[in-house]
């Protein structure tokens, strides 16, 4: 194979993975795009983080709509390194090929909105791990903590509140 088709054949692919991963990023819902956001804020404002991460794909999501404009969101998904560095004044996900030599970032987050809006109580819950580095453990600790948010926001509801009369 020649060396330009080669090439041709390398930057054709950088391409449609970065296309998939924005697509995929375009395709959630806000109040899931709320929470890769907020992961995406804290992953990238480490010092130690080189590169800029943007979201690569969900694993799994899930929301319980309890009513009263509540809902709790429960998203895991992957985060890429892109080949632009820190220094970069807009990581703009066009302008920012996915780098194929740094492993994934697998992000659990979950958090209660409130009217659309992320709700301060309980503290929204964001685990970013190198995916080599993530146990069974790990991902059992995630799941424990999101599902007792959603119970225990230790909020009073309409249905709860006994009238007197």
């Amino acid at each position: 194979m020649s060396r330009p088709l080669l090439l041709l054949l390398l930057t054709a692919g950088a391409f449609v993975a970065l296309a998939e991963g924005q697509a995929a990023y375009d395709q959630l819902p806000d109040l899931y795009k709320t929470g890769v956001d907020l992961a995406l804020q804290q992953l990238n404002s480490h010092s130690s983080i080189q590169h800029y991460f943007l979201f690569f794909k969900s694993l799994s999501k899930s929301d319980v709509e309890p009513g009263f404009s509540v809902t709790y969101i429960y998203h895991n998904f992957y985060l890429k390194a892109t080949k632009c560095t820190r220094e970069t004044v807009d990581p703009n996900p066009k302008k920012c090929p996915f780098r194929n030599d740094r492993p994934l970032i697998d992000c659990a987050v979950c958090y209660k909105t409130f009217s659309g809006e992320i709700d301060s109580e309980p503290k929204p819950y964001v685990n970013c791990v190198h995916k080599p580095a993530l146990t069974e453990d790990m991902k059992m600790k995630r799941m424990e903590h999101c599902n007792s948010m959603s119970y225990s926001s230790g909020t009073v509801t309409l249905l709860g509140v006994a009238g007197k009369d």
